[in-house]
Order: C-alpha cells, then structure tokens, then sequence
C-alpha cells in the first residue's frame, strides 16, 4: 500500500529520474571494465593511465566503487521514489570526494590533470551534487517517502 498523500509528481522528477539512470551507469559501466581489465575497453586508454589505475590503493578502488554504484543505486532510488535515494546519493558523493581527493594528491597522468581531465571531473561534480540537491528538495515536496 502506497503511503504517501496524493502528491504530484512533477514531470520533471521523471525526465531527472530516468536520465540519471544512464549517466550513472556508464560510471558502473567504466568502473567494472577497468578493474575487471577488458582489453577492448582499456585500448582506449594511453598506457600511462591504465599504469596509474593499476597503482590504486585499495581504499581508492573502493572509493571508486562506492562513488560509481551508490551514484547509480541513488538514481534507482530515486525512480522507486524511495527516502534511501539521499542516503545513496550522498554515500556516492564521499566516494566521489575520496576519488578526487586521491587523483589530486597522487600522481595523476595528464589525462586526468589536464584540461580533459578537469572539465570531467568538474562535471561529475555537478551531477553528482544536483541529483543529491534534487532528491532533498524531492523529499521535502513529499514525492519522496
């Protein structure tokens, strides 16, 4: 039985919802082909990169993992209109904050530190933090119980 009141669910909510779906899950997507070592997927890379994933503490890939599928369990989540969508973003958003924290302190290859590198890293950021923004002002609303 459906606990909440008759709260209209914005269209907007879904367009969100359901487009976060994919961007989080290529983040899974690029994490398990790395660390599961595809050879198709890591071609793509200059070998200077793959050396430095290959240096990863293991608290790094687990800050990864955690960054990649809390991002992806949050967007979920969010479709099941679910209260554990914040919970799960802002668990993403500590490994995400770990993972940068380390590519920044580290010996990052220039595919990471440069201009490429930054502009994604920036944009993950902002999804990152607008999703868990969205999924507050959500559940302040009442669409999420």
């Amino acid at each position: 039985m459906d606990e909440r009141p008759n709260v209209r669910t914005p269209w907007y909510f879904w367009a969100a919802a359901l487009l976060s779906i994919p961007w989080n899950a290529f983040g899974c997507l690029d994490f398990t082909l790395t660390v599961t070592r595809s050879p198709t997927y890591l071609a793509q890379f200059p070998p200077e990169m793959i050396d430095y994933v290959d240096s990863f503490p293991g608290w790094a890939i687990v800050a990864w993992a955690l960054g990649a599928w809390g991002a992806l369990l949050g967007s979920v989540l969010l479709v099941m209109r679910s209260r554990w969508t914040i919970a799960a973003f802002a668990a993403s958003l500590l490994g995400l904050a770990l993972t940068t924290v380390y590519q920044w302190t580290g010996e990052a290859p220039a595919t990471v530190t440069g201009a490429g590198g930054l502009a994604m890293t920036a944009l993950i950021w902002i999804v990152a933090i607008a999703l868990l923004w969205f999924a507050v002002r959500m559940r302040a609303r009442g669409v999420l119980s």
